[in-house]
């Protein structure tokens, strides 16, 4: 057993699973800063792994309707809207309902606004709305500087992260989370139980039950398709490769010659999420260039496997016990000299 079994840098994930001659590791590297948000790889991913439907429920605050990753997501496009001054002007937002829509604030916004209509608000859904589109212009396009939007769109395609050091895998009970050959990790529905200890152990809080079975499902990263040499159905349906796929250590170099390019054209925030070995999971099989800090897009900061202290765990769970027995036996000989 190699010093770092539990945590940090493991050059062969795959090697220490038990496989002998293997493919290279392979993952994912998502390039937030062309995502577009069109969804495609949600679609993908659902017609080739057969993930059921998820409902269709927007969420008041985005054009997300996802929301996160789930037993029935196994891709989730994130949609962060930011305010971003560019030079003092006014979007035209101010007083009106831009949070979620069950929110109170709305509601006073709502009713504020139906009081001062002609009709006290009975013309609602009786006249045609001009909603702006479809309109192939970019928004300002003519216009001039002092009328563009006040914000931006943050787009992120997120996924399993396919751990070097997997608090899933880890903590399954049943061997029904394995590692493959190409360094991912799959669940194995037909030895899974639904006892849960793998939901508690992801960091990311990815892998979920599903309601109707109870069993745990997560992305496989198209185990089926990689053993025959194609590409998972997400990155095959990207079209602005924002997601990439291909070995891992090529995807590593591509990444980083593609932070110091964004860098270059003055983007300094570009920075990378869950490429590093010497983080708290060992690194990730999937990756991310991020355009702000993790927690904007819904990632933890700095995530660690929970058996990174396991070994410091035992250690002093073995020292409390034989402080107990020696409690034990030194009564119990005591009270034989009595």
């Amino acid at each position: 057993m190699s010093e770092n079994s539990f945590y940090g840098p493991l050059d062969d994930p795959a090697g220490n699973a038990g496989y002998g001659e293997h493919p290279p590791r392979v993952g994912f590297f998502t390039d937030t800063s062309v995502c577009i948000g069109c969804k495609a790889c949600e679609v993908a991913c659902k017609e080739w792994n057969l993930v059921p439907e998820d409902g269709f429920n927007l969420l008041g605050m985005s054009f997300d309707n996802t929301g996160m990753l789930g037993a029935d997501s196994w891709r989730h496009v994130a949609f962060v809207e930011q305010s971003r001054p560019l030079g003092g002007q006014d979007p035209g937002l101010a007083g009106l309902p831009t949070g979620p829509s069950g929110s109170q604030t709305s509601a006073d916004t709502v009713a504020s606004a139906i009081e001062l209509a002609e009709r006290g608000g009975g013309e609602l859904g009786t006249a045609p709305v001009d909603l702006g589109v479809p309109k192939f212009e970019r928004p300002g396009d003519a216009t001039g500087a002092e009328v563009r939007q006040d914000f931006r769109w943050l787009m992120s395609s997120d996924v399993c992260k396919h751990c070097t050091h997997a608090g899933c895998l880890d903590v399954c009970p049943t061997g029904a989370l394995f590692r493959t050959e190409f360094g991912t990790v799959v669940v194995q529905q037909d030895i899974c139980n639904g006892c849960g200890y793998c939901v508690s152990g992801c960091p990311y809080g990815v892998i979920d039950r599903r309601e109707d079975d109870g069993r745990a499902w997560k992305c496989t990263l198209c185990y089926d398709r990689l053993k025959d040499g194609l590409e998972p159905a997400c990155a095959k349906a990207c079209p602005t490769d924002s997601i990439q796929f291909g070995p891992l250590d090529e995807l590593r170099e591509r990444a980083a010659r593609r932070v110091e390019q964004l860098h270059e054209r003055g983007v300094p925030e570009a920075r990378l999420y869950g490429h590093d070995p010497d983080d708290g999971v060992g690194g990730d099989g999937a990756f991310f260039l991020l355009l702000d800090e993790p927690e904007v897009y819904g990632l933890p900061p700095d995530p660690v496997v929970p058996t990174r202290d396991a070994p410091s765990m035992w250690k002093y769970a073995g020292m409390a016990a034989s402080v107990f027995v020696g409690a034990v036996v030194s009564a119990f000989l005591g009270r034989g000299k009595r």
